[in-house]
């Protein structure tokens, strides 16, 4: 093989299809899959009937017929009508894949005049398929399990298949520091916001589905006597699971180092706005020690948002 004499934006140069399909690949860093979050999404028609409804949206296919191929996008504009037939006597599942056959690689559709990609309904797959057919150049985006006797699709019959293909992801650590002791709240089994310092303003990527946050608090300070509580995340409403402080130690002041981390799926209403971040602690009514944050406490939340479909 020798170098393709196909670079791009050259004066005088005749630039092939294939050239811009490669240069696809390339910016695509050889993936597939939609591009945003929200895009090809299928859903019921609006009145359940017998078809599915694909919503706005574009993709990157990567080609399945040679390595040279290159990876091709294609995009939605509005919303298309899928017909699926019914079912028989036995249940099925069927992929909808949104598909692209080239005629340099296979069949004869004429690009002039044909529909060269288009969303496809492969019959009769595994109750597990997930992918389109091995050679398919095409992304599934969904599987319907129907079952028999059906000529209605429902929200119940529809498994989201789709994927994005080069995912967003951002991540920052935010710091905090005590300056004087604080205690948590009295040892009545509540929730209280606490410690004060750990509370930031954190702004939410509009594109991000989901928050990764791991607080760590070094140096908690336990004293007075034995200890149990729980602490908990809270991003705006959405709450993470507790982590629990259990100190069997008695009345010495000793220090320890709590960790609290979850993943949170963002409500679609948090996309592009500041949510704030904070901690908070239930302590125990059956154990009278004391947690606390003091000068000798520090604070530090990271937080990584990621981009997935919804």
């Amino acid at each position: 093989m020798t170098l393709a004499q196909a670079p791009l934006l050259v004066d005088g140069a005749t630039h092939s299809a294939q050239t811009f399909r490669m240069m696809i690949k390339d910016l695509s860093h050889g993936t597939e899959g939609i591009t945003e979050a929200t895009d090809l999404k299928v859903t019921p028609l609006p009145v359940p009937g017998a078809g599915v409804q694909v919503a706005d949206g574009s993709a990157v296919i990567r080609g399945k017929a040679n390595m040279w191929q290159g990876s091709y996008t294609a995009y939605n504009i509005g919303t298309e009508t899928v017909p699926v037939a019914p079912t028989g006597a036995t249940p099925r599942s069927d992929l909808i894949v949104l598909k692209v056959q080239d005629p340099e690689y296979e069949g004869g559709l004429d690009p002039a005049k044909d529909a060269i990609n288009f969303f496809d309904v492969v019959p009769n797959v595994s109750s597990t398929a997930t992918k389109a057919p091995k050679g398919v150049t095409g992304i599934a985006i969904a599987r319907l399990d129907i079952p028999a006797n059906t000529a209605t699709i429902t929200a119940a019959m529809i498994r989201d298949l789709r994927t994005v293909a080069n995912p967003r992801r951002e991540r920052t650590l935010y710091t905090a520091y005590p300056h004087k002791l604080t205690k948590a709240w009295q040892d009545d089994d509540q929730w209280h916001a606490w410690p004060a310092e750990a509370r930031w303003m954190i702004p939410v990527p509009d594109w991000a589905t989901k928050a990764i946050i791991v607080v760590t608090l070094a140096g908690l300070r336990l004293d007075f006597a034995d200890v149990f509580g729980v602490m908990q995340i809270v991003l705006g409403k959405a709450e993470s699971q507790s982590t629990v402080i259990d100190d069997d130690q008695g009345k010495g002041i000793r220090r320890t180092t709590a960790v609290v981390a979850d993943t949170l799926t963002l409500p679609a209403e948090y996309r592009g706005t500041s949510q704030p971040l904070f901690l908070r602690a239930r302590m125990s009514k059956g154990e009278k020690g004391d947690l606390s944050v003091d000068e000798g406490t520090s604070m530090v939340a990271d937080v990584e948002f990621t981009e997935g479909p919804v």
